[in-house]
């Protein structure tokens, strides 16, 4: 004689959604606060969208945006432009290059490799990481371009600065969150930190240090350019010079060398990243 079991609870089967916002959900009261502080700041900026929309406004910038298609062809300027690019592509690498040793150099001691671990450095370098990546490129430019005086090497050293700041949180975060398996096989046997991270953490971890760092490569690019306009060099200086004499088609070339600065080293990154994902 067999017996039958119970039907399950109604409300084990048909359980309904929760409702969209519960007093104790935590994430529900802080997307309502981020949505209520969103909507404060756009009532406290003084945002003129009727003057922007004006068609006095959308003619002018009609007719900017027909003088910027229409690039200067000069052979003299061309001369100018292409070693300002290559300048502006020195700039980023060697900066980028800089700032993924130091960053680094710098990750290991800002970062926990095992539960447990004293990592008594930690605190004191990532404080430093913060300041490093807290000042904008620019202003390092400025207080470098004062010991340093005109020229790219107090932009490279500027975006190597601030990116050393940047890519050494990342490469602290990555090194943290690496699986502790293979570290801790290897230190039953004795094995030192320093070879532990270089055969069980750098090999789990070194493809995202290159995605992290051909990513601030494609930044540092356009960050070089921006640093040109203090006289740190490269393209951003021939376009504060030509914008500021309100030269459109010599702009135009400018603007278009760095577009294609961009699209190169976008494109060198992507295939970068496709060798590291085989």
């Amino acid at each position: 004689m067999t017996t039958e079991r119970p039907p399950a609870a109604a409300n084990d089967v048909y359980r309904l959604p929760p409702p969209l916002f519960d007093a104790r959900c935590r994430a529900c009261w802080f997307l309502l606060a981020l949505a209520v502080l969103v909507a404060v700041s756009f009532w406290s900026l003084d945002l003129q969208w009727g003057r922007f929309f004006s068609a006095d406004a959308v003619a002018r910038m009609g007719r900017f945006l027909v003088e910027l298609l229409t690039p200067s062809m000069d052979i003299r300027f061309l001369t100018k432009l292409l070693p300002a690019t290559l300048e502006t592509l020195a700039m980023s690498v060697v900066g980028t290059l800089l700032a993924a040793v130091f960053g680094l150099l710098l990750a290991l001691p800002a970062s926990r490799t095992y539960v447990g671990e004293r990592a008594v450095w930690r605190a004191p370098t990532r404080l430093l990481l913060n300041v490093l990546r807290s000042v904008p490129e620019l202003m390092w430019a400025v207080l470098l371009l004062i010991a340093a005086g005109l020229g790219p090497f107090a932009g490279t050293l500027a975006l190597a600065i601030h990116t050393t700041g940047v890519l050494g949180r990342l490469f602290a975060e990555a090194i943290e969150n690496a699986p502790e398996g293979p570290g801790f096989a290897l230190r039953l046997r004795g094995v030192g930190e320093g070879r532990v991270f270089l055969y069980a953490g750098l090999p789990q971890v070194l493809p995202q240090l290159l995605s992290y760092t051909l990513y601030r490569w494609e930044n540092n690019i356009r960050a070089a350019a921006i640093l040109g306009v203090v006289g740190a060099g490269g393209l951003g200086q021939m376009l504060a010079f030509h914008l500021g004499l309100f030269q459109m088609a010599e702009t135009s070339s400018v603007l278009a060398a760095m577009l294609v600065l961009v699209a190169l080293v976008d494109a060198i990154s992507f295939g970068a990243r496709r060798l590291m994902a085989r």
